[in-house]
């Protein structure tokens, strides 16, 4: 792994561990693209880190900070999320520099506690509340909380004289840190990182949002991905949207098929071709082929859905099942779906998807299901029409 450091300002250092070894996010979420766990130093009358890094990055992490400490130690850690991949070398640092304070709030404490018995004793705490802040000379860090964004403990901090919001997990992505980072290659890794990840506290998240439009901005900095600078105004916008559960194309739509042998799936195509005839952009996602993670952000990026699914042993094909779990898991809502089914001799596929969906919020089905039998033949053509034409509408 190799160390990637952000000078961010004269003051202000963003130390990143990029992990190109890892194969899956929290044991789920495939990263082909690898990760970076991010940490922050800020030197000033006081020295405060904030955050570590995952266990597997300890070694470069912390040859990285000790080549920028130079033989200093820092006042203070602070813990902005307790999550292994951000405190994992919270003891490990602590043990480093005895004399160094660690900063969190009560949640923050009582965690570490479930990780590391014993290893931060209570004098070495300076338990913060909201609204409270940390003096480190010119620099002065503002607690603001952010309780499940997504841990209850969470806390981003605000530094107002260089303008910069250390946002935690929030505003993080996928993929590692580089040069030439820009919002164009980091909406669709930041899209799949959110959705799936925090996806599920949309109203948590709008509380910080409206939080954070009280601070006057700069720079975000995350624990996953890039420094965020420049106009901050696009990815304030994504993370509002996807917090309020709004497409971002509300004309898009996700063609999602689980097929057995190829024939839902053939006939899922012949939809979307329809679809693409009537003017709608068309994303077509193989459930049996492609991570739900994946699913699960164009879902959301889409106003509207075509769901294709054999059924299977008299219920729904297990990959259409579990990507439909996962959209009710991150409280998908508000949207428009159209069911296509596939079964030779007692179809309930449509039945068992309209169910599934009946558990989600403000969703609109369309009032034709496409029925197939085995596969797609001239007399569906009919029914295939009339739902292309409801999807399609505008």
């Amino acid at each position: 792994m190799n160390a990637y450091k952000t000078r961010i300002t004269d003051t202000v250092l963003g130390i990143s561990i990029n992990d190109t070894d890892i194969d899956l996010f929290e044991s789920q979420y495939p990263v082909p693209g690898g990760v970076s766990y991010n940490s922050y130093l800020i030197r000033d009358e006081k020295t405060v880190v904030l955050d570590t890094v995952d266990a597997r990055a300890t070694d470069a992490w912390l040859a990285a900070l000790e080549e920028e400490l130079a033989g200093a130690a820092p006042d203070y850690l602070v813990v902005s999320h307790v999550e292994p991949d951000h405190s994992a070398n919270v003891a490990r640092l602590a043990e480093k520099y005895p004399a160094m304070q660690v900063v969190g709030n009560a949640k923050t404490f009582a965690y570490l506690e479930n990780f590391f018995p014993g290893a931060i004793a209570p004098a070495r705490r300076v338990t913060v509340k909201e609204g409270d802040t940390l003096a480190l000379g010119s620099h002065t860090l503002h607690f603001v909380f952010a309780p499940m964004v997504h841990w209850p403990e969470v806390m981003v901090s605000y530094e107002d004289s260089e303008k910069l919001l250390f946002s935690a997990d929030g505003f993080g992505r996928f993929g590692v840190v580089a040069d030439g980072d820009s919002f164009a290659n980091w909406a669709d890794d930041a899209r799949r990182y959110y959705l799936n990840i925090v996806g599920k506290y949309g109203p948590q998240v709008q509380a910080l949002l409206k939080k954070a439009a009280g601070l006057d901005i700069a720079r975000i900095c995350p624990l996953h991905g890039p420094v965020l600078g420049g106009d901050l105004a696009p990815y304030l916008a994504l993370y509002d949207a996807w917090s309020s559960y709004r497409p971002e194309d509300e004309a898009a739509v996700l063609v999602a098929s689980a097929s057995i042998h190829g024939h839902t799936k053939a006939a899922a195509h012949a939809l979307a071709e329809r679809l693409r005839a009537a003017g709608a952009p068309v994303t077509e996602i193989d459930l049996t082929r492609t991570d739900v993670s994946y699913a699960v952000a164009e879902a959301f990026r889409c106003g509207r859905l075509a769901l294709a699914c054999a059924t299977y042993d008299g219920f729904l094909f297990p990959p259409m099942e579990e990507f439909l779990t996962h959209l009710k898991t991150k409280n998908f809502q508000g949207r428009t779906v159209g069911l296509m089914e596939n079964g030779m001799w007692a179809p309930m596929a449509g039945k068992l998807m309209a169910a599934a969906l009946a558990g989600m919020k403000n969703i609109t089905l369309c009032e034709h299901t496409v029925t197939i039998r085995g596969a797609a033949h001239p007399c569906d053509d009919a029914q295939m029409d009339a739902l292309a034409s409801e999807l399609a509408a505008r």
